[in-house]
Order: C-alpha cells, then sequence, then structure tokens
C-alpha cells in the first residue's frame, strides 16, 4: 500500500508538474500584465480590456492618465494611451457610467464622481495634446469624437446639453496655437459642416475676445481666419438641419431658430470689432464687411458705427468703408442722406493714383448706376472726373473717358455738358472776343450745388490730344456719336503703364510708315566731292576761319 499510493502520488505530480501554470491579468498597480511587461502598448490595450470588462479595473484609468502625461518625455505611447482611453469613455458613457441613478447607493455615487474627475482630468491631456505640433490633429479627433457623445450621453434630466464648455476649450487651444493644419481642419471637417458646432463656435470666440488678451495681434488674426471661413448664413429653419451632436427636440430651442445663429455671430464679430486697434487690422474687417460679416448683423446700426467712424478717417480707409456704407443702404434700408455728398468728396488728386482706385471705380459705377439720380448730382460727378482727368495717369483715363460715355448714355439730360449752344448773339460776341470762364465750382462740396450742369466737357477734348496714343484715341468717343450702347468698364481697369504700352506694341499696324534717310559716309571731315555731296553743317561751322598761324 505504501508503494502504491508513493505511485499514484507521483503521477499525480506528473500530471500537476506537466500542465502549464495558468496566467491571471492583475491591476497595474504593481503586479504582473500577463507576462507582457516588456511591451508597454500590448500593456495598455490589456488595460483598456480589463477596465470594460469589470469596474475593478477602474483604478487602470488612472495609470493610463499617468501614460498620457509622460508625451513631453518622447514617450510614443502617450498617444496611444489617449486613444485607449478615449474608448474607454466612450462606452462608459453609452453604457451610462458617468451618470447617477435615482437608485445609486453611496458608493456607486462616490464611484461615479471619481470617473467624472477622471474623465475631467482626461479632457484637460487631450487639450495639452492639441497644442503639440505632432499630436494636434489626432488630439483633435480625440476631442470632437470625446464631445460628440458627452453630448449624446450626458444630459441628466435634460432633454438637450450641449458640452459647451469643452468646446470653449478646444476653441480657445486653436486659436492662440500655431498650428494652421488644426486650425484649417476644425474649420473644414467641423465648424463650416455642422450648425450646432458653429453656434456654439460662435459663442466661444465671444467669450475668449470678451476675456484678458495677452497676444492681441496672433488672437485678431487667428479669431478673423476662423470667423471669416463661417460665411454660411442660414435663412430659414430649413436650413438648420446638420447637427453634430443630435438636435433638441424643442422646436423653441436657441439652435433651431435663424435669430439665434445669427445673434451669436453678430456678437462674434463685434468682439472682433473691438480687438481690431491698428488701421490694417480695420481695413481687413472692411474688405470682409459687405460678403461675409453683414449677413450675421440682426442689427445693422450697430455695424454703422463702425462703418460710419471708418468713412469719416479719410483716404484709403473711406474707400474700403464705401461697399459696406452702400450695402447697408441697400440692403438694409439704412439711412443715410450724406452718402453721396461724402462720396463726392473722396474724389480727390490722389483717387486716381491709389491702389484702391480699380475698386473704388467698380463701387463708383454702382453707386451711380441708378437712372433715379438727378441729373445735377451724376453731372458733378462727370465734371470732377474730367477736371482730374488731366493729371491723372493713362491707366486711369482709359476708364474715366468710357465711365463718362455710359453715364451720359443713363442719364441724357447730361449730354448738355457735350454740346452747347449759345444763341443770344451778344453773348456769342462777348465770347468770341473775351472768351469765356467755367461755371463749375470746383471748391463747393455739395455736389447739387457745382453748376457742373451750366458746364462743358472741355477737358475731355484737352485729352484728345495727349502723348499716350490710346488715351488720344479714347478720348475722341465723346465727340463721336454715341452708337455704341454702353462700354463693359471691366475692359478698362486693372490698366497699367506696362500693360498699355504691351498694348501699344503689339498692335497690328496696317500699312508701315514710309521713312526715308541717309547716312553720311563722313561726319566730322569733309566730303571728297563737295559739289555733289555738299558737307555737313558740323564740317562747315568747325572752320573757324582764317590761316592757321605757325608757331615761330
Amino acid at each position: 500500500m505504501p508503494a502504491k499510493e508513493s505511485v499514484e502520488r507521483s503521477k499525480r505530480k506528473r500530471v500537476v508538474e506537466g500542465e502549464k501554470p495558468k496566467k491571471r491579468r492583475r491591476s497595474s498597480s504593481g503586479s504582473e500584465e500577463d507576462g507582457d511587461d516588456d511591451d508597454p502598448h500590448a500593456k495598455i490595450l490589456l488595460m483598456e480590456q480589463g477596465i470594460l470588462e469589470s469596474k475593478k479595473n477602474y483604478n487602470d484609468i488612472s495609470a493610463l492618465l499617468s501614460i498620457m502625461g509622460e508625451y513631453e518625455k518622447g514617450e510614443p505611447q502617450s498617444m496611444l494611451a489617449a486613444v485607449a482611453l478615449c474608448r474607454v469613455f466612450v462606452r462608459l458613457m453609452a453604457q451610462g457610467s458617468l451618470k447617477w441613478k435615482s437608485t445609486s447607493s453611496e458608493k456607486e455615487v462616490i464611484v461615479v464622481n471619481w470617473l467624472k474627475e477622471m474623465f475631467s482630468a482626461y479632457k484637460t491631456a487631450l487639450l495639452s495634446f492639441l497644442e503639440d505640433e505632432d499630436l494636434g490633429m489626432t488630439a483633435l479627433t480625440l476631442c470632437m469624437r470625446v464631445l460628440k457623445t458627452e453630448g449624446e450621453h450626458q444630459h441628466n434630466n435634460e432633454e438637450y446639453n450641449f458640452p459647451s464648455s469643452f468646446l470653449l476649450g478646444i476653441v480657445s487651444t486653436i486659436l492662440r496655437g500655431n498650428d494652421e493644419d488644426v486650425r484649417r481642419t476644425y474649420i473644414e471637417e467641423y465648424a463650416e459642416q455642422y450648425d450646432d458646432i458653429r453656434y456654439y463656435t460662435f459663442k466661444s470666440v465671444k467669450s475668449i475676445l470678451d476675456g484678458p488678451v495677452e497676444d492681441s495681434s496672433t488672437l485678431f488674426d487667428s479669431a478673423l481666419a476662423l470667423l471669416s471661413a463661417l460665411d454660411g448664413v442660414p435663412e430659414s429653419p430649413d436650413d438648420l438641419e446638420d447637427f453634430y451632436v443630435p438636435r433638441p427636440k424643442k422646436k423653441t430651442h436657441d439652435l433651431r431658430s435663424v435669430t439665434q445663429h445669427k445673434r451669436r455671430g453678430q456678437e462674434a464679430w463685434l468682439a472682433l470689432f473691438h480687438l481690431a486697434e491698428t488701421k490694417e487690422q480695420q481695413k481687413r474687417l472692411l474688405n470682409l464687411i459687405s460678403t461675409v460679416i453683414a449677413p450675421w448683423f440682426t442689427k445693422p446700426e450697430l455695424l454703422a458705427d463702425f462703418l460710419t467712424s471708418c468713412y469719416d478717417a479719410g483716404g484709403s480707409m473711406s474707400l474700403l468703408a464705401l461697399s459696406g456704407v452702400f450695402y447697408l443702404i441697400q440692403e438694409r434700408n439704412l439711412d443715410y442722406p450724406s452718402f453721396y455728398h461724402k462720396l463726392y468728396s473722396l474724389l480727390d488728386r490722389d483717387i486716381l493714383h491709389s491702389k484702391h482706385r480699380s475698386r473704388f471705380f467698380r463701387l463708383l459705377d454702382t453707386f451711380l448706376g441708378s437712372t433715379h439720380l438727378p441729373a445735377a448730382l451724376v453731372a458733378s460727378f462727370i465734371k470732377r472726373l474730367s477736371r482730374l482727368a488731366l493729371n491723372a495717369p493713362p491707366s486711369a483715363i482709359v476708364f474715366v473717358v468710357p465711365w463718362i460715355y455710359n453715364q451720359f448714355r443713363r442719364h441724357p439730360t447730361c449730354t448738355f455738358m457735350m454740346h452747347r449752344e449759345t444763341r443770344d448773339p451778344e453773348m456769342k460776341q462777348h465770347m468770341q472776343e473775351h472768351g469765356s470762364e467755367d461755371p463749375f465750382l470746383p471748391d463747393e462740396t455739395d455736389p447739387m450745388e457745382t453748376r457742373a450742369l451750366e458746364s462743358s466737357l472741355w477737358e475731355i477734348v484737352q485729352l484728345q490730344s495727349h502723348y499716350h496714343p490710346n488715351v488720344a484715341t479714347i478720348a475722341k468717343i465723346i465727340s463721336e456719336q454715341f452708337t455704341k450702347h454702353t462700354y463693359n468698364i471691366e475692359d478698362f481697369l486693372d490698366h497699367s503703364y506696362a500693360s498699355l504700352l504691351e498694348a501699344e506694341m503689339t498692335k497690328s499696324v496696317k500699312k508701315a510708315p514710309v521713312v526715308e534717310f541717309h547716312i553720311p559716309k563722313r561726319i566730322f571731315l569733309p566730303q571728297d566731292d563737295p559739289s555733289t555731296n555738299p558737307d555737313s553743317l558740323l564740317v562747315k561751322l568747325w572752320d573757324f576761319g582764317g590761316p592757321q598761324q605757325t608757331a615761330t
């Protein structure tokens, strides 16, 4: 019996010794990790799996956050930990593990509060990743994925809850950062695509710009690039259909109101106006007034204050403010009685030499395009530009003359300025003997009181003798029959000396000019046969006369 028992014990021992020991996954608090301690990536994935399998492994969330914090040391597994935690929190929020329940025990409430603290720490860590040039793009994707899940599942006793505070942190980091790729991706893939993201982006920008600002120049540039890209202004509730987080069910919610969307955009732009301190920044805003900024404003009078101050500044600021002021007059019925009075004051000796000349003339053609304007008003602009054209560069004159032609076609009453006959014999006699004075009052600031309609366009007649052949040719259209309906002013804008010279050099010549000339063989010396080939005047004058005296 003892021998038999010994054999059985030895068999059992061999069986036990022949079995491979079973591995047990333990928490990351210092125990073994399935024999994969040497592979940090595998360790992170095992911790993620364990957290999702059992609440006992929730402490691994803190461990993963610690690994995320090592990214500043250049640890490659820090981003892997961030991705793993993203999946963890997305799953936990979808399961409702980050929300209290009415039946939750005190212990469960403590666990939920701890998970919320870890989630808050994770979002803070993601925002720090967003500032890194190498991790920014991936961090943005994780941030927006977390934001979407939080908006879908983290609302207690509420029908809708957008995580606006987290989006504020994202927008603030993007605006204050230097990563253009992250900013462009956020704009193109999120802010431009989704109405709710755009709505809360406007709110975030306003909050950021109204707060303390360290580097106002950099923040202005970033905010302008962001806001100027958001030009899809909704016009009806049907336009509000793309939501990143499922839209609220209540139709009275602000997110479903076109007025509220425009109001958020208006507030963001006004905050940026207050940040614009330099003239260069104000000019950049003026370039976007009528096309991008003004459609967001529900109260145009708020925009009028900024435009009026820029318009009164004079110079290029006034030129740039023109389109915005006219937009408010035309589209928003803004009362601006002195608009044409101020417009007339911009016609000075510098306007035809300004780099904004083409833009100004495009606007001027629009401002005076209405056939209901008084003839005296239009005549003042025609006369003032004709007078300025006398000292203007050819590239400006080639536009002024066709523009005057178009004005005569639109306002036939002004054609008296081209051809005015004096029927009074005494007056005609006086004009022939003593000449006549131009009744135009060049120093008058009111275009309705310049007496331009009583004057004539003698300036255009002078331009018909201009040294530049293109200018002289085009000035003659005023003296010819008006057979053309109108000229397309775009064909004459944006010309320069170089373009006019190129047009003249490439012009086809129907008949070559006849030029006869003779090249003399001798210039300074007498000819061999002066009788048939006379000496030049220079040779004749070279002989000072008198016999040459020889030195003794």
